[in-house]
């Protein structure tokens, strides 16, 4: 299946939280987008990994996509090194994207960070040409991939958007998958203990980032990225 875009997320609920609102628009634009996750939270507080599968099935019924895999690296403790660079390379050559969004290039959380830069490389080392891949049960090798941007989203900490993305007539939408997460976010009848995002303070500020953006663009919500090289436009007109 050939995909627009391809989503990554360290943990379920990542790519939700940084992007959902821009997933959803660009599905309801006709743009086939999938999720891949690289983990399944298993050292979440709250919940587990069998709770976090189910939420983020649920999530991605609610935003369209097209495909969401989980590739079952080790929470906390994956690493960016050639094991880990080879299963994302598979899942860029299975999908080829032409966009790839990924975790905010610094975070409180160590895992999107490192995802950051593991998703990055790759993304790299999947267009060259005596990189030899297949996809498991399958004999065919696998073509040479590499997508034309990779654009991170803007997670716990206050980064400086490149550019933000209008959203205003899909936040809903956004808000929906986020709350498919029902073990992760704020729920005062549960008695897990509490963390950074149980409470509903954090519910709230994901909402204030996406109305402040929109403010700084004059819209209503706005979700902002980060880019590795400049993109070009072919016009002036293209920015307004």
């Amino acid at each position: 299946m050939k995909l627009d875009i391809l989503v990554f997320g360290a943990h379920p609920d990542d790519a939700e939280l940084g992007a959902g609102a821009t997933i959803a628009k660009e599905v309801a634009n006709g743009k086939k987008v999938g999720i891949v996750d690289l983990t399944r939270g298993e050292l979440g507080t709250r919940g587990s990994a069998e709770i976090r599968d189910m939420e983020a099935a649920k999530a991605a019924k609610i935003l369209g996509v097209a495909v969401r895999e989980n590739l079952e690296f080790a929470d906390g403790f994956f690493v960016n090194d050639k094991k880990h660079q080879m299963a994302i390379i598979r899942m860029l050559r299975k999908y080829r994207p032409d966009i790839v969004l990924c975790n905010a290039i610094d975070d409180r959380h160590i895992d999107h960070g490192k995802g950051s830069k593991l998703v990055s490389d790759a993304c790299f080392l999947s267009g060259l040409i005596k990189i030899d891949t297949k996809i498991e049960g399958d004999d065919q090798w696998q073509e040479p991939w590499r997508p034309k941007q990779v654009y991170h989203y803007i997670q716990w900490k206050n980064l400086d958007p490149d550019f933000v993305v209008d959203v205003s007539s899909h936040i809903d939408v956004k808000r929906q998958a986020i709350l498919a997460y029902s073990s992760q976010f704020h729920d005062p009848n549960s008695d897990e203990p509490e963390t950074p995002i149980s409470s509903k303070t954090f519910l709230d500020s994901v909402d204030f980032r996406a109305r402040d953006l929109g403010r700084l663009i004059g819209v209503n919500h706005a979700e902002g990225f980060t880019v590795e090289r400049f993109p070009g436009v072919k016009s002036l007109y293209d920015l307004i």
